[in-house]
This record gives C-alpha cells, structure tokens and sequence, in this order.
C-alpha cells in the first residue's frame, strides 16, 4: 500500500479546495468516518457509493476520483454487495487489514441490528392491522423503487444493440422459463468475454458507475496520493494470510453444520446463503429475483408478500439492501426450526445468513486486491463485467413484475406449457387500493423526484391512514 503522504495526526484532515489534506487520519479517526457514512448509508448501492464519493474523495480528500473509480470497478468484478466491498478495499488502502475490518464491519452493522429489531416485530406482531398497513404502505414504494432501479441501471448498461439483446434474453429466460439466476450471469459472462476476445465492438470497455459529480479531485491531492508500483511483500502477506481466515471463518460453521445437522433449516440456510455469496453479481434487487424464487417456492420460508415486507426493512434502515436476507434468514428458522424458543431460532437463522453473506466479502477483497492492477486491465474481463451488468437489468425487470403482481393484484395462477412456466394474475383480482397506492409512488419517484427516504416514510404513513380508515 502506498505510503500515507502525512504521518501528522492532528485531528480530522483540514483541507482546501486543490490541496493535499494536511493530516494522515489515525484508525480511530477513520472509524468515526466509517460510521457516519454507515448511519447515512441508505438508498441502495448508488446512494450509498454517492455518500462515500462526496466524504472520502470531496470532502476528506483521502483519494482521488480515478483511485476512487479503479477501486469500484475492481468491486463490480466481484460477487456480493459493491457498496460494502468498496468500503472494506478503501478501508485496506488507509489502514491495512485493520482499516478494512472496521470500514466493512461499520458498514454492516448499523443494518443488522436494525433488521433484527424489526424482525423481531414483525414475527411478533405481523398479523396486527397496524404493523400491516405500515407494510402495505411500504410495498407500493418498493415498487417504484426496483422500476427506478431498472431505468437507471438500464440507462447505464444498455448502451448498444448487443447489450440491450443480452437484457431481453435475461428476461424473458427467468421470467417465461424460469431459468436460474447462476445460469443467466455465466451465460452473459461467456458472451462478454467472447466478444471482446473476438474485437466486436460492442463489447469494448466496461460496464461501472459514473462519477458522482461535482469538480474532478486529482489523485496527487489526495492523501493516498497517484498509484504508486507494486505491493510490498508484507502487505501481500498480510492480505492473503486475512483472505485465507475470511475463507476458513465463513466454510468451517457451514461444514460444522453439514455435518452434525443435516436436513435441518439451519443448514440449509448457511448452504444456501453460502451458493447465493458467490453468485451475486449485480446487487440486492438482482439476487431477489432468485431468493424469491427458493426462498418462497423450495424452501416455503415466506410467503411471497414477505418477501417485500422485508426489503421494505431494508430500503428503510441504513446498510447494504442485501441486509433483506438477515430478514429471510430470520422467519426461515422462526418457522422451521421447531424449537420451543421460536425469537432465539430466528435470531440464531438471521446472523447466519449474514455471517455466511458477509464473511465471503471479505475474503474476495483480501484475495483480490494485492491483484486489482492485473484485474482492471483485462480488457475481456471488462467486457464479461458489462454483459453481466446488461443481463441483471432483465433480472429486475423480472423482480419488478413479479413484485407488481403481487402488490396490485390478490390472485396469482401459475401457468406451464411444457418449458414454458409463468405467473400470472387472475383477472378481476386487482387491489383498487394497491393500485392507487402504487401509482403514486410512481409519480413521485419519476415525476416528483422524491427521495429514497421521504417516499417511504409518507408510503408507510400513507398504510397506516388508509387502515385507519377501514379501506386496508
């Protein structure tokens, strides 16, 4: 890692527009950081990556924007949350091993304890009109949500004919064919990969974010300064020996379980939340897609409902949205686990899902970083990483329908004709309520541009004066 260009440590870094900060921060001082952005940490990755932008790189100066932008790509390589995987790398940049445990650690906590608080209330008191309504409320805004996620997305990947094709063949594959999540994104890897080996031009470059705006901060102003040669040996060292406990942490409670309980919810949770770690490319709303189709159809842990009671907790709670699987985690085990302490079962099934979630992240960046050089160059892995960002619009398009379906609607058939498996609404079943409900958060998503926060605290007050009234 290169060497901070500062070792004064004089309190939190004074800077000035086109100067370096005049401080090096402590990893105390770095940890009061980590957590504010924690606690600001709502709205999905893009928020969360914006929050982290506009402390880090305008406002600390720690690094620069094209640092900034090489480290993001290097975490949209990777499966799981980018937004946390960013945090853990930028904080293996300041600090080392130390700073990356506490800039990702920071990162997620804030989340599970939130998750855990309401899931523990809505295991108690889900079936209460009140509790209901809320969620009611909190639905209709999910919804528009996930469609502004497939625009923006969809505006930032679908930049030629190639990608927008991979869009729709990802679509109608797990929509009309129920084809597996896993499936779509190492199909539209390969075809990535194969075309920028083959020179086409639509496979030029890679997929990523933008740059969040504002006046372009040089990486030499910063304290991390330009990108400097090689890792030291130690630092090598040091990443892989953390990369290698991050692995042996996360597999050895899952082969523990495997092998002194199997069949029971608490293995089949850390496996299955194990596969889904290493298959989540392209975020939360992405990987419901699937979770829902397991979670809700193999596995029977909810109903399709709670599937959006509970990334209404998550869109509403400060953490990665993928904090929903603690949730999924929770009620799979309250249910299942048959014990005579259903809450202790559910705490226990939930920090197992995000112990088997998280640990993963980790190590990707441990193993992977002392190697992000190597990784951003590979022109075809760029390529491999855009068609992957291209397929994951049709997967929540997918998600979006399906959640439509299951807000405005009361009924759902299910409908196979040979490969041919959809669901569908039953006619005449529509929620007028629902409807109207949904329609307005529609309006103010895409016409009033109303914030993440904002639109879900007036859906959920909205829940509760409509049960107030006797129409939910």
């Amino acid at each position: 890692m290169p060497a901070p260009q500062s070792t004064t440590r004089t309190g939190t870094p004074h800077t000035e527009p086109g100067n370096r900060p005049a401080a090096f921060p402590s990893l105390s001082e770095a940890a009061r950081v980590w957590a504010r952005i924690a606690l600001l940490s709502f709205g999905g990755p893009a928020g969360q990556i914006a929050v982290m932008h506009r402390t880090l790189v305008e406002e600390r100066r720690w690094l620069g924007d094209d640092r900034f932008l090489h480290a993001l790509n290097f975490c949209m390589l990777l499966p799981g949350p980018e937004a946390q995987q960013l945090a853990t790398y930028i904080g293996w940049l300041m600090h080392g091993v130390r700073g990356a445990l506490v800039a990702g650690g920071l990162f997620i906590l804030p989340g599970v304890l939130a998750i855990m608080g309401l899931s523990w209330i809505y295991a108690a008191y889900g079936d209460v009109g009140f509790v209901s309504a809320l969620f009611f409320g909190l639905k209709a805004a999910v919804l528009a949500i996930v469609l502004q996620a497939v625009v923006r997305v969809g505006g930032r990947a679908l930049k030629n004919n190639a990608m927008r094709a991979i869009a729709a063949g990802s679509f109608v594959a797990i929509f009309a064919f129920g084809a597996p999540f896993p499936l779509i994104v190492a199909l539209a890897a390969m075809i990535g990969w194969l075309g920028a080996r083959a020179g086409l031009a639509a496979f030029r470059g890679g997929g990523g974010h933008g740059r969040s705006g504002g006046a372009h901060v040089d990486d030499a102003q910063t304290l991390l300064g330009r990108e400097g040669g090689p890792l030291s040996g130690a630092a090598r060292r040091a990443a892989f020996r953390a990369g290698a406990v991050a692995l042996i942490l996360w597999l050895l409670p899952v082969a523990g379980l495997v092998w002194l309980v199997p069949g029971s919810v608490f293995t089949e949770i850390a496996t299955y939340f194990s596969k889904l770690a290493v298959l989540t490319f392209g975020g939360a709303y992405a990987v419901l897609a699937w979770v829902a189709q397991e979670a809700v159809g193999t596995y029977g842990w909810l109903r399709p409902g709670e599937m959006l009671d509970g990334l209404g907790m998550a869109e509403t709670t400060p953490g990665p949205l993928i904090m929903v699987l603690q949730f999924v985690g929770f009620m799979g085990a309250f249910r299942e686990a048959g014990w005579a302490m259903p809450m202790l079962a559910g705490t226990v099934g939930g920090l197992l899902t995000t112990w088997v979630t998280f640990a993963p992240c980790f190590a990707w960046i441990f193993l992977g970083a002392p190697f992000m050089e190597g990784l951003r160059a590979n022109k075809a892995l760029a390529a491999a990483l855009s068609a992957v960002t291209a397929a994951v619009v049709g997967v929540i398009l997918n998600l979006a329908i399906w959640f439509a379906i299951h807000v405005i609607w009361r009924e759902v058939a299910q409908v196979t004709l040979g490969p041919l498996s959809l669901e569908l609404p039953v006619p005449g079943s529509v929620d007028p309520v629902a409807a109207a409900l949904s329609v307005l958060a529609l309006i103010a998503v895409f016409r009033l541009n109303i914030g993440i926060v904002t639109l879900l605290a007036a859906a959920a007050l909205g829940g509760i004066a409509l049960h107030l009234a006797g129409l939910v």
